[in-house]
């Protein structure tokens, strides 16, 4: 299944964790064999320029790519995992090169995985040397692209952009938050204990970290909406809004509508919450999350958020602006990020973002909240898109109301904008600007 998952990925572009739900799905694992395929996968795509440089050491030329990906699966094992056994790695990569019709090939990755494993017992892997080149070896030892890295260190120094790259939580765990329509955050507990979860209380309010639960997404009570999934940095750039019962607010960029929800509940079911996406396929999950947490104040529909809709100027109480982004702030849980990124693709990002805070501001009501974020942690996609939008803008100005800033994270709070780094303050990487309209 590991193997399946990351060919997908691999082959056909397809996003880690949407391509390994679509093979468990198709499944019959065990729960304890899903953890494994499950662990086995993320090892593989985490450290894939890792293994990358490792592995071309001992191959000649570059194999056929059904046979990279084996060696690659064997490879996450034998590098990264310490409970299975190398050898048994090996054998298993031989037994999957024949099992898909490669039996030519099986002597090619025998010889080459147990050459690596000589070479691993004995003088050792051979990586960059850091004194030579910093940012090579930073990213083959992380597995992160150079583009990134480059950008990291601009931004906050090589020993900032070193910690960055190399997080990884101490524990694996999911976010979720209770349906604010059926249970306060006391009988949500209440619930969780019922239902016996292991669990504690994350830095947002209302948001639970939840360990070893198995398939959430797959579960009875989220189907009947009981709870959703999602990270408290999402959390706040909802909570960001104040959203209050009666208001009208627009999410321009709402799939898969986390926010959206999350705002329709503190608003006790009135007013409206406009949901937008660009893509229709992506609208009907507004509609379905709607469907199952029974939110009849929200409004799906399919809109460009780019482009200025001259019916809705003036009418938002408040106008949320979750943006498109590069995401380098949640490579943690979006491991396969790390390599879509090149300059090109920030680029056109940062062109999308104008468009996207230009149109959009016009909606928001005089006096209104317009509220930027990104899952970013790049500056030129965030405190400088915003120092630039507001020059062009005199009618918005940076609101310095911190109450909606958790007291744990209000030092990271500066002048409107909220930036957050996951290696330093245990949640998503994320960036949250509260503007007001003032204009009179």
């Amino acid at each position: 299944m590991a193997l399946y998952a990351l060919q997908d990925v691999n082959r056909f572009d397809a996003y880690a964790q949407l391509a390994l739900d679509k093979r468990l799905r198709e499944s019959r694992l065990s729960p304890d064999d899903r953890r494994l395929a499950t662990s086995i996968f993320y090892q593989a795509v985490e450290n894939r320029l890792n293994i990358e440089y490792v592995l071309n050491a001992f191959v000649n030329a570059k194999p056929d790519p059904a046979i990279e990906d084996i060696l690659h699966i064997a490879c996450a094992q034998i590098l990264f995992m310490d409970k299975i056994p190398p050898h048994a790695a090996v054998d298993e990569a031989v037994k999957q090169a024949r099992a898909i019709g490669k039996d030519e090939a099986t002597g090619f990755v025998n010889g080459v995985l147990r050459n690596l494993l000589r070479a691993k017992e004995g003088e050792g892997l051979k990586y960059p040397d850091e004194n030579e080149d910093k940012v090579k070896y930073l990213s083959v030892k992380y597995s992160v692209c150079e583009v990134i890295l480059h950008r990291l260190i601009n931004a906050y120094g090589v020993e900032t952009a070193e910690k960055i790259v190399s997080f990884r939580p101490a524990e694996r765990t999911e976010t979720i938050r209770p349906n604010l329509m059926k249970r306060d955050f006391a009988q949500f507990e209440e619930y969780l204990n019922k239902r016996g979860w292991a669990w504690k209380k994350g830095v947002v309010e209302g948001a639970y970290l939840i360990s070893h639960a198995g398939n959430l997404a797959g579960d009875p009570d989220f189907f009947d909406g009981e709870f959703s999934i999602q990270g408290e940095s999402s959390m706040l750039s909802a909570m960001a809004v104040n959203a209050r019962p009666g208001m009208t607010v627009i999410d321009v960029c709402a799939a898969p509508g986390g926010k959206s929800a999350l705002m329709c509940e503190m608003m006790k079911g009135t007013g409206r919450v406009h949901a937008w996406d660009v893509h229709p396929h992506r609208v009907e999950l507004l509609k379905a999350m709607g469907k199952r947490l029974k939110l009849d104040n929200l409004r799906a529909a399919a809109r460009d958020a780019s482009v200025a809709k001259e019916e809705f100027y003036l009418s938002a109480d408040a106008v949320l602006i979750d943006a498109p982004c590069s995401g380098v702030g949640v490579m943690t849980d979006k491991p396969d990020l790390k390599y879509r990124v090149t300059d090109e693709s920030i680029a056109s990002l940062i062109d999308t973002q104008k468009k996207i805070l230009k149109a959009s501001s016009q909606y928001v009501k005089r006096g209104g909240v317009l509220v930027y974020s990104t899952c970013s942690i790049l500056p030129e996609e965030n405190e400088k898109q915003i120092e630039a939008f507001l020059f062009d803008h005199p009618e918005f100005k940076l609101d310095l109301d911190d109450r909606w800033v958790p007291d744990a994270l209000k030092n990271r709070f500066m002048g409107g904008m909220l930036s957050l780094l996951p290696n330093r303050d245990g949640v998503e990487g994320f960036f949250i600007a509260r503007m007001r309209r003032v204009d009179v």
